[in-house]
């Protein structure tokens, strides 16, 4: 299941290298079902990688990335995805690929050098703190309860994270606290880069989910009278919900491209399957019920890469508008995915469900989709509110008959 992409020369070359790197190096250490991908087999994995020039493909070439620009990250982290340990092993897996876009984008050189060069390089794992045990941020960042309160030459940060993808083992964490106007910010939240082994920094329970493949679990993470300086500061106090945009926007994106490749390998699986069947007499992909399911998923597919081209071009140009997107691709995408390898778990049968396939983790790893990054109930009712809003702009401005357009949404 694999189809052209009219990308630039370059770009081209880079997906067709990463595709080969995946399906005959990649695929063949990937643990059993159900297991996590050794640390050393990580680490052999990675240097493999980066002698075949495939490693951190959206990453600054200054620091040991590839360089892509995001309106062509789809199709590479796609053929990334082909693998669930692909993109660990081409250091462009969450949350680490999404801190990493946005310290480009904010960090001061200082911060780049100290956090973003080694995260690049994937000499260090990090993670990002936003969730907070209820009633706490989680789908809603505005009900943000850990604090950070100015003292001389720095702050104290007070409060607890829970579901903090990647903390086990991560060298920093980006944390969001709320702060006060104090004559030098403004009241809001604030982004602080925290070295998890800042003595005020304490890993607490560790949450068991059905996934596997985020390195470093997701655990709660404590912060305890955990003192920073003022270079701790990422982009600017008071402005950390705009800058969770910066990061939030593309992040979930990155995961429909990557998943949505896994859902290609189970299509690839399921197909290869309805080759060799035979029941009832007829080879199973001749019999019209398993069409049915093979068409529904090929069309999952070309409209989950559809919307994700559209949101990416438009978080090129457009990152407000495409953070709107994002929202559509995210709920259509987390939706389409889990109903692909659901057909090919059906499609497999008995096979479908045991550990002689791969599907069943397949579905463990794809089902928190519809959690992670703000459930997709929150993105509909935000989706809703937005097209009600520019349906009455247009119709104030004189444009009854235009349709919702995202782009044009404030």
């Amino acid at each position: 299941m694999n189809q052209p992409y009219g990308l630039p020369a370059e770009v081209e070359d880079l997906r067709q290298r990463v595709r080969a790197f995946v399906r005959d190096v990649v695929i063949d250490a990937e643990p059993v079902p159900g297991d996590r991908l050794a640390a050393e087999t990580r680490a052999e994995l990675q240097a493999a990688a980066k002698a075949a020039g495939v490693f951190a493909p959206h990453a600054p070439r200054e620091y040991g990335g590839q360089g892509l620009a995001i309106e062509h990250w789809s199709p590479v982290f796609q053929e990334a995805g082909y693998s669930p340990i692909g993109p660990s092993v081409l250091n462009c897996m969450a949350p680490d690929e999404g801190n990493m876009h946005m310290l480009e984008l904010i960090a001061t050189d200082e911060q780049k050098s100290r956090y973003l060069e080694p995260l690049v390089q994937g000499r260090e794992r990090s993670c990002f703190g936003m969730t907070e045990p209820h009633p706490g941020a989680g789908s809603d960042p505005e009900a943000l309860l850990t604090t950070a309160r100015r003292v001389p030459g720095g702050w104290v940060i007070d409060g607890e994270k829970r579901f903090i993808s990647g903390a086990v083992g991560a060298a920093f964490c980006i944390v969001m606290a709320r702060t006060e106007d104090d004559g030098e910010s403004p009241a809001g939240a604030t982004m602080f880069l925290v070295d998890m082994d800042n003595p005020g920094v304490r890993i607490g329970r560790h949450i068991h989910t059905v996934d596997r493949y985020i390195d470093g679990g997701h655990p709660h993470v404590h912060f305890d009278g955990c003192r920073v300086d003022d270079a701790a500061v990422l982009g600017g106090a008071g402005l950390g919900f705009r800058y969770a945009q910066v990061r939030l926007g593309p992040a979930r994106l990155t995961h429909c491209m990557r998943w949505l490749g896994l859902a290609r390998r189970a299509t690839d699986i399921a197909l290869d399957r309805a080759q060799t069947r035979e029941i009832f007499g007829s080879p199973l992909h001749e019999l019209g019920l398993a069409q049915n399911l093979i068409a529904e998923s090929v069309i999952d597919i070309e409209t989950a890469d559809a919307v994700i081209t559209k949101t990416a071009l438009l978080l090129a140009s457009d990152p407000r508008a495409g953070s709107a997107l994002s929202s559509v691709a995210k709920v259509h995408c987390s939706d389409a995915v889990f109903r692909i390898i659901d057909r090919a778990i059906q499609l497999c049968g008995g096979d479908g469900v045991s550990d002689g396939l791969p599907l069943a983790q397949y579905l463990n790893e794809v089902r928190p989709f519809r959690i992670y990054d703000g459930s997709n109930e929150t993105h509909k009712w935000a989706i809703a509110r937005r097209a009600s809003s520019a349906r009455r702009k247009a119709v104030a401005s004189g444009e009854p008959f235009q349709g919702v357009a995202v782009e044009r949404i404030d």
